[in-house]
C-alpha cells in the first residue's frame, strides 16, 4: 500500500478516535446526557452506570491510538505499559457498565443482546491482552489488542451509522437495534480477517525448518 494512503488511513483513525472521545466526554457535563431521548431513561435510573460507561469508554478510545503507535511503543516502553494498564481498567469498567445498561435497555431484545454481547467480548479480549502481556507472550498480546481495539472502535462506528441514519431520514427506533450489532460485528470480522492474513504473510516469509 502506498505510504500516502497509509498515512491518510492512520490520520483518519487518530482523528475519529480522538474526536469521538472528546464528543463523548462532553456528555459528562451535568444534564447533557439526560437531555438525549435515547439515553435519558438511563440517566434517570442508572446515572452511575451511564456516566461510568461514557467516561471510561471515552478514556479507552482516546488512549487506543497511542497504544497502536509503533514509534511510541519502541521509544517509550514505560509509557506504553502505563497507558496500557489505564486502557485495560477503562475497558473493563466501561464494559461492566455497558453490560448493565444493555440489560435495562428499552430498545428491545435485539439491542439488549447486541450491546450485551459486545460488552462481554470486549472485556474478555481486553483481559486476554493484559494476561498475555504479563506473561511476555507479545505475539498473542498484539493479536488480542487488535481484537480489543476493534471493539473499542465500536464507539466510532456506532455514531457513524447513527449519523448516516439521521441524514438519510431513517427511523431511529428502527435502526438502533440493528446498529447495536453493526457497530461491532463487522469491526471484529475485519480484525479477524487481518489477523489471518497477517499469519499467512508471516508464514510465507518464514524460513523452512
Amino acid at each position: 500500500m502506498p505510504p500516502i494512503i497509509l498515512k491518510a488511513r492512520t490520520g483518519i483513525f487518530w482523528f475519529l478516535c480522538l474526536i469521538i472521545a472528546l464528543a463523548s466526554a462532553l456528555l459528562l457535563w451535568p444534564g447533557v446526557a439526560g437531555s438525549l431521548p435515547h439515553i435519558a431513561y438511563h440517566y434517570e435510573a442508572r446515572a452511575v452506570a451511564l456516566l461510568g460507561h461514557i467516561a471510561f469508554a471515552a478514556t479507552a478510545l482516546a488512549i487506543m491510538p497511542f497504544q497502536f503507535n509503533a514509534t511510541l511503543r519502541g521509544s517509550r516502553p514505560r509509557l506504553h505499559r502505563t497507558l496500557g494498564r489505564i486502557y485495560v481498567i477503562a475497558c473493563v469498567i466501561a464494559g461492566i457498565c455497558g453490560f448493565w445498561l444493555a440489560i435495562w435497555t428499552q430498545a428491545g431484545l435485539v439491542a439488549m443482546f447486541g450491546f450485551g454481547l459486545l460488552a462481554v467480548i470486549w472485556i474478555y479480549a481486553t483481559v486476554q491482552a493484559y494476561v498475555t502481556a504479563r506473561v511476555r507472550n507479545i505475539a498473542q498480546h498484539k493479536r488480542w489488542m487488535i481484537r480489543s481495539g476493534a471493539l473499542t472502535f465500536a464507539a466510532v462506528t456506532l455514531r457513524l451509522y447513527l449519523g448516516v441514519g439521521v441524514v438519510t431520514g431513517s427511523d431511529f427506533e428502527a435502526i438502533y437495534p440493528l446498529v447495536a450489532w453493526a457497530c461491532w460485528v463487522p469491526n471484529l470480522i475485519v480484525a479477524e480477517w487481518w489477523l489471518l492474513d497477517d499469519t499467512a504473510r508471516n508464514r510465507a516469509v518464514s524460513p523452512a525448518l
